[in-house]
């Protein structure tokens, strides 16, 4: 844990919020790479993650970025309305779960609203490292953009294009014929919305767009319908000892209560940080964080959100 002081806050868009972070004595924090994020412990108990968006070469500093969600549940809004210039905030080191692959020879940047965060830091990145790469940044229309302007006085604005979609129909996002001519040599990031994700991810499908060469980070999981969630079993390998997960009751928070550790984050399966091997057994997969093919292996699951199609499942715990 890191303790860090709100150097600055400030209003970027309408109902977006950043906020610089440095660490207490003036010392430098631990460095982090592109598409990195922390966790930032907030009042009440709430921890939330938060992707850093500026230049990953600077070390006096980590900028985030927050989205004011209407459907908050506490952290957004306790980051708008609490956390003030000055005040002193817990926080994780950096953790990556979203990087750049750098054997890549070209690279496409996709932000949809807030998702243009860890996007500036990737662009930041690769601009340093003469990379060859663009950026389409979406959203709903310009009062509600983040960063509109300083990305315009970037050294990599002409990678830059702007897409709102309230303006004129020739500048929206057309991801057909962006993503219509997949090149082994190019990667492919996603940021956002979940619709916006999935009609990114759809159309890059469709395109034949290789899963290896597709990222992705979603902030949130979709809902998904419970009312059919039945008990199952989880043994843990190590112990032997057999755990009861009740319909209304994920794996993580039955282990939890018993004292057995599994590192976490999210808790909705979009940040992998919780995900446990499989011996046996057959998951029911409900994260946002594992491929199609990840999913098939049925060898890894998320215990936060995801459950169990066979009676019992087998952890290596």
């Amino acid at each position: 844990m890191l303790q860090v002081t709100v150097t600055r806050k400030a209003d970027e868009a309408d109902g977006i919020c950043s906020f610089e972070l440095s660490a207490l004595d003036g010392s430098p924090l631990p460095a982090f790479e592109a598409g990195a994020h922390i966790d930032v412990h907030i009042a009440d108990g709430l921890t939330r993650q938060y992707s850093l968006c500026n230049d990953p070469e600077e070390c006096h500093r980590y900028l985030i970025s927050v989205l004011r969600d209407p459907n908050s549940r506490g952290g957004s809004s306790a980051m708008h309305e609490q956390v003030q210039t000055g005040q002193t905030l817990s926080i994780s080191t950096p953790r990556n779960l979203f990087a750049l692959d750098h054997s890549a020879r070209r690279h496409l940047l996709f932000g949809g609203g807030i998702g243009i965060t860890p996007m500036l830091a990737m662009a930041w990145e690769l601009s340093r490292k003469g990379a060859d790469f663009e950026l389409h940044y979406c959203f709903r229309s310009r009062d509600r953009a983040a960063f509109v302007t300083m990305l315009a006085q970037t050294p990599f604005a002409a990678r830059i294009t702007f897409h709102d979609d309230s303006g004129a129909k020739e500048q929206q996002l057309d991801a057909p014929a962006v993503l219509a001519t997949p090149d082994t040599g190019t990667h492919l990031y996603v940021c956002g919305p979940g619709g916006f994700m999935n009609h990114i991810l759809d159309t890059a499908h469709k395109a034949g767009w290789a899963q290896d060469r597709v990222h992705k980070e979603f902030f949130a999981a979709d809902p998904i319908d419970q009312s059919a969630d039945a008990p199952f079993e989880v043994e843990l390998a190590k112990s032997g000892r057999v755990f009861q997960i009740p319909a209304e009751r994920t794996v993580f928070e039955v282990l939890d209560e018993a004292g057995i550790e599994i590192e976490s984050s999210c808790e909705q399966g979009v940040c992998g940080t919780c995900v446990t091997r499989v011996l046996k057994g057959i998951p029911e997969h409900r994260d946002k964080f594992l491929t199609v093919a990840e999913h098939a292996a049925n060898d890894r699951f998320t215990p936060c959100c995801s459950r169990a199609r066979s009676s019992r499942l087998v952890l290596d715990l």
